[in-house]
């Protein structure tokens, strides 16, 4: 079943957003080189998409907002943003990523980075070190090769207690991104002074993107909206819950048949580790199949489709009549899949917006993906997709 191609979009605004998905650039500018989400959402494909379907001042949403690089760009641009996700490390490095820092804390930032960092020693044991462990969470991290990067980043958590709020949010997102850098998936484990090093980097590179956002932002736009729920309840929460309607949505959903771990980290090989919750502090007790709709396998297909429409169905609800749905999403049996994508987002009340041109297909390389179905695995192929609300 497929989905009627009677809503036509600018032919000048779709090759916009053509070029910026076809952009081989990798993920740079403002604040979003914070963390490596994995589904590593292309800033300029955002950019242009909300340039090309909003203006400056209208509400774009997005209901599966992970890295929130759609918040980022929307913000940037003079738009009001609302992300949507149900995952907690999401709303943490939202958070981090949209805030604008004081210049106190600003400098209180500078100064952990540059006069506290380089003193992290792994000889120092303090007798409150374990208060600063999270032992269900740093699983697999006394592993040798990890122990010593455990141990560092526990007295760095330490050292973060007379930060204020947002200057420790900052602050742990640094730890999260050089966590990340030094365990997710390393061949070679760095040495505690690579890590420091790396550390004191980063934290200078954050501030400067903080900078870089807060120089675009338009005072007479609020804040952006954060919600830590599935997209099925998005209607249930602020501004929509008082009739408020989004403009314009932008978004990559979970993908179907593909294997994506959003929740963990893979030490030494395989071992996962919940250790991005532990330095995010935020909680996390859920299966890679809850943040994916389903498990990766086949069999699990139905249910991940019948998730997919409750919450495309949701997001359409807070919607106003006419604004466009463009989203990145990939397919582990594109033949199989797609068509029953499609015929979701038909049922939810969209109709694909065509200009006569085939979708718009692209390679994304260097994303750690897997998927269970036999033969050619096109995991790592994402189709453009832009339907209109009716």
């Amino acid at each position: 079943m497929g989905v009627s191609t009677s809503s036509t979009l600018p032919f000048d605004r779709f090759e916009e957003v053509r070029r910026a998905a076809l952009d081989p650039r990798p993920v740079s500018g403002l604040t979003h080189r914070f963390y490596r989400y994995p589904a590593r959402f292309s800033p300029q494909f955002a950019a242009a998409a909300i340039e090309a379907f909003s203006k400056p001042g209208d509400l774009v949403l997005d209901p599966y907002m992970g890295g929130a690089t759609t918040i980022v760009e929307a913000i940037a641009r003079g738009r009001r943003a609302v992300g949507c996700d149900l995952n907690s490390l999401a709303m943490f490095i939202a958070r981090a990523k949209t805030s604008v820092l004081s210049a106190d804390d600003r400098n209180t930032v500078k100064t952990w980075a540059d006069s506290v960092v380089p003193g992290l020693s792994y000889w120092f044991t303090p007798d409150d070190l374990d208060k600063f462990v999270c032992a269900h969470r740093t699983q697999n991290l006394n592993l040798p090769a990890a122990r010593p990067i455990k141990k560092i980043l526990a007295l760095a958590l330490r050292s973060l207690n007379d930060l204020s709020k947002d200057a420790t949010t900052l602050a742990r997102c640094a730890l999260l991104n050089v966590g990340q850098w030094a365990l997710n998936g390393s061949g070679r484990q760095p040495t505690l002074n690579e890590f420091r090093q790396r550390l004191q980097s980063t934290v200078h590179e954050m501030l400067a993107g903080v900078d870089s956002l807060k120089e675009r932002l338009d005072v007479r736009c609020p804040s952006p909206v954060l919600i830590n729920d599935s997209a099925a309840a998005i209607g249930v929460h602020e501004p929509f819950l008082s009739g408020t309607k989004a403009d314009l949505v932008v978004s990559s959903p979970p993908y179907p048949g593909i294997h994506i771990l959003y929740h963990r980290w893979q030490v030494d090989g395989r071992r996962e580790t919940a250790a991005p919750y532990w330095l995010a502090e935020c909680s996390d007790g859920h299966g890679a199949s809850f943040y994916n709709f389903a498990y990766r396998s086949e069999n699990a297909a139905e249910k991940y489709f019948t998730e997919s429409l409750k919450t495309l169905t949701a997001v359409r609800k807070v919607m106003r009549d006419g604004a466009l749905f463009v989203q990145l999403i990939a397919f582990a049996n594109p033949k199989r899949h797609l068509e029953r994508y499609l015929a979701n987002m038909e049922e939810a009340g969209f109709v694909e917006g065509r200009t006569g041109h085939s979708r718009i297909w692209r390679c994304v390389p260097s994303r750690r993906w897997h998927a269970t179905l036999k033969g050619a695995l096109p995991s790592s192929r994402e189709v453009v997709l832009i339907h209109r609300a009716v």
